[in-house]
C-alpha cells in the first residue's frame, strides 16, 4: 500500500548565530578591499533587449483561414526576399496547404466583420497574439448577407480602434475584396464592387502617420471563373494572385531604412532596373481595360517606379488605379507609383490598372515604352 503521508524535511542542526562577530569582521575588512560589497552594488545587467520579430496577423474569414493557402505562398515569398525576422500570429493554427510555412492566423470561417465588431471578439485575439501589422481581407460574408457598406466600414472603424488600443503603432493592410460570383447570390458581384469603391476613402480618412492604413487592391485582375473553385474561395491560381498582391505592400512595411556606405543606392551600386508587362483584361467598343505588372529586376530594393505608356492606334489612357497618371499633349501617359506600392524588394512586383479609349478596330490601348526605378536610399 502506497504511503500517502506527507514527507517530513530532516531537521538540520542549528548553527550558532554570530551577528556581532560578522559585523566586526566586515568593519575591519571592507576598508582593505578584502570583502566584496553586497550584490546590490554590482554593475547592473544590460537593460537593452533585442527586438523581437515583426508580428503579422492575417485577419479575415475563410478566404484567409480555411485553408488560406495564399498565406503559405506569401510567407515563403517574404522569406525568399530576405524578410526572415517575422512571425505570422493568430489564435488559429495552420490548416494544411502542404507547404512549409508559419501558418498561425486569425481567419475564422463564416465570420462577418460586423459581428466581430459588435460582439467584441477581436480584443482578446489581439491580447493573445500582440501583432504589429494586420493583413485584413474581411467582409465577404457581410456582402453575402447584404450588409450595407456603411455598416461594414463602421465595423472597420471599430476593429481599427481596437488594434490601436492594443498597439498604438499598428499598421494595417486592408484589401479591396476579391470578386465573388456564387451561384446562389446573383447580386453579390455588384455588392463587392460597391464596398470596394468605398474602401480607399475610408482608409485615407483612417490612416495616420503613426498607424498607417494601406489599401491593397485584390479585386482587379482576379477572375472568379479561373481563380476560384466556387465563385468565392480562391483555388491555387487565386492563391498565387492574392499572395502576389499582398507581397509588395507588406514588404514595404517591413523594409528598413538604409543608410551609410555600401547601402543600396550608393554610386557604386549596380543600376536599378524594372520592367512593366501589359495584360489585357477586357475590350469593348471604344474602350479597353488592362493591367500592368511592374517588377523590380535589379538586385537592390527600390522606393518608387515610373512607367511610360505610348499611345497605340490612337488610344489614350483616361483612368488609372494603384498609380498616379500624368498625360502629355501627344497622348503619352506616365504612371508613377501610388506611394504605398512604390517600395519593391529585389525581384518583387506590383500592378496597376488602367482604362483607355480606343479607336475602331484598335486591339490595345497603349504600348509600354519603358520603366524607371528610384533608389531606396
Amino acid at each position: 500500500m502506497r504511503d500517502t503521508r506527507p514527507l517530513r524535511r530532516p531537521r538540520l542542526p542549528q548553527l550558532p548565530r554570530l551577528p556581532h562577530l560578522f559585523a566586526l569582521l566586515a568593519a575591519l575588512l571592507l576598508p582593505l578591499g578584502l570583502l566584496a560589497p553586497s550584490a546590490t552594488a554590482a554593475s547592473p545587467p544590460d537593460a537593452t533587449a533585442a527586438a523581437g520579430p515583426v508580428r503579422i496577423m492575417p485577419l479575415g474569414d475563410s478566404i484567409t483561414g480555411s485553408p488560406g493557402c495564399w498565406r503559405a505562398l506569401l510567407w515563403n515569398r517574404l522569406q525568399d526576399a530576405g524578410h526572415t525576422d517575422i512571425d505570422f500570429v493568430g489564435t488559429l493554427p495552420p490548416q494544411g496547404c502542404g507547404v512549409a510555412q508559419d501558418g498561425d492566423n486569425e481567419g475564422h470561417g463564416g465570420e462577418l466583420v460586423t459581428n466581430v465588431a459588435s460582439q467584441g471578439l477581436l480584443p482578446a485575439r489581439l491580447a493573445a497574439t500582440l501583432p504589429d501589422i494586420a493583413v485584413m481581407h474581411f467582409g465577404t460574408n457581410d456582402v453575402w448577407s447584404n450588409i450595407a457598406p456603411d455598416r461594414v466600414l463602421a465595423a472597420y472603424d471599430t476593429l481599427l480602434a481596437q488594434m490601436r488600443e492594443s498597439n498604438p503603432d499598428m499598421r494595417v493592410l486592408v484589401a479591396q475584396l476579391i470578386p465573388m460570383n456564387p451561384a446562389t447570390c446573383a447580386e453579390c458581384a455588384q455588392r463587392v464592387v460597391d464596398l470596394n469603391a468605398r474602401i480607399p476613402a475610408w482608409a485615407a480618412r483612417a490612416s495616420t502617420d503613426r498607424s498607417p492604413v494601406v489599401v491593397v487592391n485584390q479585386w482587379t485582375g482576379f477572375d472568379t471563373a479561373a481563380d476560384t473553385y466556387d465563385g468565392v474561395h480562391p483555388n491555387a491560381a487565386g492563391d498565387e494572385k492574392i499572395a502576389a498582391r499582398w507581397f509588395p505592400a507588406l514588404a514595404a512595411q517591413l523594409a528598413t531604412t538604409p543608410g551609410g556606405p555600401g547601402d543600396p543606392g550608393d554610386p557604386d551600386d549596380p543600376a536599378l532596373t524594372c520592367t512593366a508587362s501589359f495584360r489585357s483584361v477586357s475590350v469593348w467598343q471604344g474602350g479597353h481595360q488592362a493591367e500592368v505588372t511592374v517588377r523590380n529586376t535589379s538586385a537592390s530594393p527600390v522606393r518608387g517606379w515610373t512607367v511610360t505608356l505610348r499611345p497605340a492606334d490612337g488610344a489614350r489612357v483616361t483612368q488609372v488605379w494603384n498609380g498616379t497618371l500624368t498625360t502629355a499633349a501627344d497622348g503619352a501617359a506616365t504612371v508613377s507609383d501610388a506611394g504605398w506600392n512604390g517600395a519593391l524588394a529585389a525581384g518583387a512586383s506590383t500592378a496597376f490598372g488602367l482604362i483607355a479609349t480606343t479607336t475602331a478596330g484598335s486591339a490595345a490601348p497603349a504600348a509600354i515604352a519603358d520603366c524607371a526605378a528610384t533608389s531606396a536610399s
